[in-house]
């Protein structure tokens, strides 16, 4: 009896000191040339105030589940790397309003970020022809800019990220032809530069430099930029105004060093590209995607390059 008794309390103490195993975490998007990236890690303050914003959209998509209330719970999945969670909240909310164009909007932007350019294309196009062109609809920021000020309009966003999407996958007439549309709707010089960037950039793919150096006469020095710093920065080195390499040299005061790397250092890679010197842009698309913002525009477009590079 005082046998057994020991070897139950012995069982009870082995059961009790044996760690649970951890759950590995899950990859949350792959890359196109097969690299897996995971949820980044965040400061505690970060990550509350992200998980805060996710409840307070679940609750209000609880107590009412309309258009708007999809959009938020899903763009605050997104705003946690939850990009699979996020797509499929938009298509839930695409079944109950299936003219959504915002829903539409909202899911083709995170294809993108999952690297499923197809299904962005035919979203965002979609968005497009639902969409009225006029009047243009202030889009909230769910991650406002240090002046709490939304810059950004449906129209725009719609444009710009079917442009995107055009030119991530190398179609670069139809990637032309969505930032003209978007320069309708850039009704402030960060849209403006934001555009003006990606049209120059697809120009000069097209091999049409007297069409993008146009584009650069969008851009003037007394700009007010709130936003768009980095974007503005990239102009004015296409302009000669600034050394390629400079935009490489992204200051520590920056409060996001690796989010400017990512989006200077794109716009230099693809500069080198357009020079002939695939050499100099193959090391900066590398340092660019060596980085950890996995889900900026140039990072995804710097690995979309090296991967038709690597061809």
């Amino acid at each position: 009896m005082i046998r057994k008794a020991s070897i139950l309390l012995l069982l009870s103490f082995v059961a009790c000191s044996t760690p649970e195993k951890k759950t590995e975490p899950q990859p949350v998007l792959t890359g196109l040339d097969g690299k897996q990236y995971f949820e980044p890690g965040r400061s505690e303050t970060a990550q509350a105030k992200l998980d805060s914003n996710l409840n307070v959209a679940r609750k209000n998509f609880e107590a009412d589940p309309s258009e708007e209330n999809y959009i938020w719970l899903g763009r605050r999945e997104a705003y946690l790397s939850h990009y699979k969670e996020a797509i499929g909240i938009f298509t839930e909310g695409l079944e109950k309003y299936p003219d959504s164009y915002k829903l539409f909007r909202h899911r083709g932007y995170r294809y993108i970020t999952i690297r499923d350019f197809p299904k962005a294309i035919a979203d965002l196009q979609m968005a497009a022809s639902l969409m009225p062109r006029q009047p243009l609809e202030i889009e909230p920021d769910g991650q406002p800019n240090k002046l709490n000020k939304p810059l950004s309009n449906t129209q725009f966003n719609v444009w710009y990220h079917l442009g995107l999407a055009h030119y991530l996958k190398g179609d670069f007439e139809s990637a032309e032809k969505a930032y003209l549309q978007c320069l309708d709707a850039s009704d402030n010089d960060d849209l403006i530069t934001a555009t003006a960037d990606w049209l120059y950039m697809t120009y000069r793919r097209m091999n049409r430099p007297e069409e993008a150096a146009k584009v650069l006469e969008l851009i003037r020095e007394d700009m007010n930029i709130i936003e768009n710093d980095s974007y503005y920065l990239r102009l004015q080195m296409y302009k000669g105004m600034l050394p390629p390499d400079d935009l490489l040299k992204v200051s520590g005061s920056n409060e996001d060093v690796d989010l400017a790397l990512a989006t200077q250092g794109y716009g230099v890679g693809n500069w080198y590209l357009c020079e002939a010197d695939t050499t100099r842009a193959t090391e900066i698309f590398k340092q660019v995607t060596a980085g950890k913002q996995f889900a900026a525009f140039g990072f995804i477009a710097a690995e979309a390059d090296l991967f038709r590079l690597q061809q």
